[in-house]
């Protein structure tokens, strides 16, 4: 929990509940994700393999908007190395995630790189996933690597402040041994290759997701910032507790410090403080985040929509979408926020007052 020696001084006067939610697992829902399998590989020591930044358009995530890269070590092991140059000795057991999927390179010994093409290797059994066997001919190490996409993932404070890289082992106490199991069946899968097998594949590289991300907040360290963070503190959780379990009520600065157990000025401290934004703002961005999403997957109208997130009209909300996304609810739905050449939903800082 994060501290400073004034304003994080004071502490709600009662012991708030736990969450009556789990805030993550609602972030997460209102972000559409998929999930898939898209190479097995065994390759011998020594070699060197890197997972480029930009896909071949052959490959079946290349028309995607934002794409997280997976990387599971079943067996052997092997260096990672980002494109920042950081660098992580992997071991059998070992899920990486690179939320960002930059430029990375996996190797083990000295050997020549190896550009990742899906040119140069033969499609496996199973529709969408490439094979390859590669290096020379010393220890092996097998690796499985997955993908996870979702357009408006950037949109997301809480995926904006992770890491370039994430790594966790399967095999440590009770939840690692669920993951270990769960990385067992992915690779029986892989191998069996039955009809429907990368459908199934998807939802287990879905879930591997949210653990490894479930996994990583609770370890955050004392100082950190963000949603993750913010999640840990006692007022400002109490707070996001309260905006998810009603975001479309009418909420001030004041009635969110009250229920939160804290005034008004330090709520808005540790807000910025943690997220860099006052509470209203960040309501207000959590509003237009679940708007986006049920204008692009569901069937309401604007109206609807607008009325539904806590919007007295359609105009305001329509102002309110286009000052964070840069483009209105209308073309929104329409699909532009799919054209890569406009802005992706995020939040910019909106001017906000009273009650949202």
């Amino acid at each position: 929990m994060i501290r400073t020696p004034s304003s994080f001084a004071e502490t709600p006067e009662r012991v708030l509940a736990p969450p009556d939610a789990d805030i993550l697992s609602e972030m997460l829902r209102a972000v559409r994700v998929t999930g898939g399998i898209f190479l097995s590989a065994r390759l011998t020591a020594p070699f060197g393999l890197v997972s480029p930044k930009r896909y071949d358009q052959h490959m079946p995530m290349a028309h995607l908007r934002h794409v997280s890269v997976f990387h599971l070590i079943a067996e052997g092991d092997c260096l990672v190395e980002t494109a920042s140059g950081t660098q992580r000795q992997l071991v059998a057991g070992d899920l990486l995630l690179l939320p960002f999927a930059d430029r990375h390179t996996l190797r083990k010994g000295t050997a020549p790189d190896m550009v990742f093409d899906p040119k140069l290797f033969p499609r496996g059994p199973t529709e969408g996933i490439w094979t390859v066997s590669h290096g020379g001919g010393g220890a092996e190490t097998r690796l499985v690597c997955g993908f996870i996409e979702s357009a408006e993932m950037m949109s997301v404070p809480m995926f904006r402040t992770l890491p370039e890289l994430l790594v966790e082992h399967a095999g440590d106490g009770k939840l690692g041994a669920q993951l270990a199991s769960t990385v067992h069946d992915m690779l029986a899968l892989v191998d069996a290759a039955t009809p429907g097998t990368q459908a199934i594949l998807g939802r287990m590289m879905e879930l591997l997701f949210v653990e490894v991300l479930r996994r990583h907040a609770s370890r955050m360290p004392m100082g950190s910032r963000g949603v993750l963070a913010a999640l840990d503190d006692p007022i400002v959780g109490r707070a996001l507790q309260l905006i998810h379990a009603d975001p479309a009520r009418r909420w001030s600065a004041e009635t969110l410090a009250r229920e939160a157990g804290s005034s008004r000025t330090v709520l808005g401290e540790r807000f910025n403080a943690l997220l860099g934004r006052p509470p209203i703002e960040y309501l207000v961005g959590w509003r237009i985040q679940m708007a986006a999403d049920r204008l692009r997957h569901g069937k309401d109208s604007i109206a609807r929509a607008a009325a539904d997130i806590g919007y007295e009209s359609e105009a305001a909300f329509s102002r309110a979408f286009k000052r964070l996304t840069g483009m209105t609810p209308g073309r929104w739905r329409e699909g532009g926020g799919d054209n890569p050449d406009l802005m992706p939903l995020q939040f910019k800082k909106p001017v906000v007052t009273g009650p949202a």
